[in-house]
């Protein structure tokens, strides 16, 4: 297990994978906005950018926390789900302007918290609204094999969701890392593949993250969702409220190690 530095992260670039597992975006009520978006088989539908350093932007601001879910300000309610999801922390290769490698060097528990905003212009609106807007978990597995025969086949993700009535329920169904649908090379084949030719438009949710990193400084780091698995009944149909408790987990089925998250929901 390795620990992560959020001091450090202020300085890495952060962007999550839509649509990596089957069912997900259906159960979230987002399939719809990718009704322009094309895609082939079982590939995921996009990329889209929730940290962007240096940027005069809301995707300028540092969301991730170890701790702490923060509510936005609102005068209406809001609906907040926890996205139990494995992020992969990657060393980037430049060549220019254009990103030709992505080196996997640890892998874990990762929030990618949403507010669910019908009508919303891209993803990233319902991603990033200020500090602790994004959970990740403060140790992670160490890595660089992604194979399906590789260490990371025995590990699993699970969800829950501690209302205070000191019982974890399943708020994510329990889901091994290989039912995603694109993984190892594959999946950082293809997010190679997007951040050079995903260019975005008025008609759907996705931007130009390749730019966007470029803007950035040609950031060496990188913390990437790879998907949302999907939800419990309870998970798909419960919105968080204060004082909750969101808890992701990656656990290895072959061992007792353990990436896992724990946010505190503050108003």
């Amino acid at each position: 297990m390795i620990d992560l530095d959020l001091d450090d992260m202020h300085g890495w670039f952060g962007f999550g994978v839509a649509g990596n597992f089957a069912g997900h975006l259906e159960q979230a009520g987002e399939a719809v906005d990718f009704v322009n978006v094309k895609s082939e088989g079982t590939a995921p539908k996009g990329i889209f950018p929730w940290y962007a350093p240096g940027s005069s932007t809301f995707l300028g601001q540092f969301p991730l926390s170890s701790d702490a879910v923060q509510l936005p300000a609102s005068d209406t309610p809001l609906n907040l789900q926890i996205e139990p999801e494995v992020a992969l922390a990657c060393e980037v290769t430049w060549a220019g302007d254009r990103v030709v490698g992505l080196s996997p060097f640890a892998l874990g528990a990762f929030n990618d918290c949403s507010i669910r905003r019908p009508n919303a212009p891209k993803i990233s609106h319902k991603k990033n609204w200020g500090p602790a807007s994004k959970g990740v978990a403060p140790q992670f597995f160490a890595i660089s094999d992604l194979s399906a025969d590789g260490p990371t086949a025995t590990l699993r993700l699970a969800c829950f969701l501690d209302d205070g009535s000191a019982v974890e329920h399943a708020y994510g169904q329990d889901s091994p890392l290989l039912g995603y649908s694109y993984y190892g090379d594959q999946l950082l084949d293809w997010i190679i593949e997007r951040l050079a030719n995903q260019k975005g438009s008025a008609d759907t949710p996705l931007e130009d993250v390749g730019a966007l990193m470029v803007a950035s400084g040609h950031p060496t780091r990188l913390l990437v969702g790879i998907g949302a698995t999907r939800y419990t009944e309870l998970g798909e149909s419960t919105y968080l409220k204060p004082g909750d408790q969101a808890i992701v987990r990656v656990y290895d089925t072959e061992s007792s190690e353990i990436s896992e998250l724990r946010q505190t929901v503050r108003g």
